[in-house]
């Protein structure tokens, strides 16, 4: 196994792709990573040990997937292209840890698989991912709102998508996308990628950006989550309006409704002058709480 080149290897990866005679699909987003240092340190950023599962989305040619068996205990790796199923039964057949599933993951039953495609169910669930530009936070809101409990979310991204998942308030990238992640998870970047390690090479530069469960609790809950992400999300449809012109935008404008809105703000001690990328998480709970407690959702 160690005399076969690895698929991070250029030369091997260009020399499957001439095989195949594979073109990356630019309908799915597909660019293939061809640094073996990226890839490892990728594994290393995920933190994948012999006792993980581990769920890789989107393998493509399989370079990744050969490293996290190499460093796994077992994976699950989730293809949406047919076309590759071939590849991937090649690049994979020295490795008997590994499963690939010719499957969308939007459309995939998570849960179900995780039940009986591992051996053990409970070992920590991991999950891998160099997803395409166009469908990355679907892909990461379909994980996040699932009933598992994922150890990690290790996933490649747009580095400016990467860095609004980050963010903290009063920066320029801080908004919806940074709240509704950070509200479930402690998200950070590992390192960032060039876009000149893959083929074709994108427009853009990537980021690894590592997500894993919170370890400090929010002091207040919301009391109903579904209204405080409509908020959330009403609160930045408009980023260089006023919080105040957006709750507006959000609830009305009737004296009646300004008037609840308005105590709310006082009740939580917030200017409805600022703009929403000022509040932090905590205070948007606290922003949907008083809301709610006035019958304004």
């Amino acid at each position: 196994m160690s005399e076969i080149p690895a698929v991070g290897n250029p030369v091997r990866t260009r020399a499957i792709l001439e095989k195949y005679r594979l073109r990356a699909k630019k309908a799915l987003g597909q660019n293939f990573l061809t640094d073996l240092n990226v890839l490892k340190n990728i594994v290393e950023a995920a933190g994948i040990t012999p006792a993980d599962n581990v769920i890789e989305i989107g393998p493509g040619i399989g370079a990744l997937t050969e490293q996290l068996a190499i460093a796994g205990g077992e994976v699950l790796a989730l293809e949406i292209d047919t076309q590759l199923m071939d590849v991937l039964d090649e690049v994979l057949d020295p490795y008997n840890n590994v499963q690939v599933l010719n499957e969308d993951v939007l459309k995939a039953n998570l849960p179900d698989l995780i039940q009986t495609k591992f051996t053990d169910p409970s070992a920590p669930i991991k999950v891998v991912a160099n997803l395409p530009y166009y469908i990355t936070t679907p892909i990461l809101m379909q994980l996040l709102k699932s009933e598992i409990k994922w150890s990690s979310i290790t996933v490649m991204m747009q580095k400016e998508v990467a860095q609004r998942i980050v963010s903290d308030p009063g920066v320029k990238a801080y908004g919806a996308l940074s709240l509704t992640v950070q509200y479930e998870m402690d998200a950070k970047i590992a390192f960032e990628v060039s876009r000149n390690v893959f083929v074709p090479a994108p427009n853009v530069d990537s980021a690894i950006v590592v997500l894993e469960p919170r370890k400090v609790a929010l002091p207040i809950e919301p009391t109903n989550e579904k209204a405080m992400f409509s908020l959330i999300k009403g609160c930045f449809s408009h980023r260089r309006k006023s919080l105040w012109n957006n709750l507006q935008t959000l609830y009305g404008k009737t004296p009646e409704i300004r008037e609840k809105m308005q105590a709310a703000l006082d009740e939580i001690g917030v200017d409805s002058q600022i703009r929403p990328e000022q509040l932090s998480l905590e205070q948007f709970v606290q922003l949907s709480n008083a809301l709610e407690s006035r019958d304004l959702r």
